[in-house]
């Protein structure tokens, strides 16, 4: 299990939007918080909702984000399990991206204090972006 003394967390400030896209070329791919996923079926793209393309083929707007700081070590096990059931316990759904550096939790903007004051009485440390 993950000391989660240890863990510090950011809630970034912007919005965000989960989207469904035809491509990328509507996108620029070195703006901060941009994050795609390709796969033989799709092509997903999360982005600030300022940056959404016209070329989206479905979207879900209303996401903020907390972003766990620092370089996590690819040998740490358990941080994403260890927040996503703090906040299922509080019936918040997540939705998650992990980049080399670090993870990214969304979580919808209605649930984001309530997913805050969950982490925070969980013991993690939680700042503004």
């Amino acid at each position: 299990m993950v000391d989660v003394k240890q863990l510090r967390m950011d809630a970034l400030g912007q919005e965000f939007s989960i989207c469904k896209v035809a491509d990328y070329t509507q996108i620029n791919l070195e703006s901060p918080f941009v994050f795609t996923g390709s796969t033989d079926e799709e092509k997903s793209l999360v982005c600030p909702t300022e940056l959404v393309p016209q070329n989206t083929v479905e979207r879900d707007d209303g996401w903020k984000a907390l972003r766990i700081i620092g370089m996590l070590d690819f040998s740490l096990v358990g941080i994403l399990a260890r927040i996503s059931n703090i906040l299922a316990e509080n019936s918040i759904g997540i939705f998650a991206v992990s980049t080399f550096n670090t993870d990214y939790i969304f979580v919808k903007r209605f649930n984001f204090d309530k997913a805050i004051k969950a982490l925070e009485d969980a013991g993690f440390i939680i700042g503004k972006d």
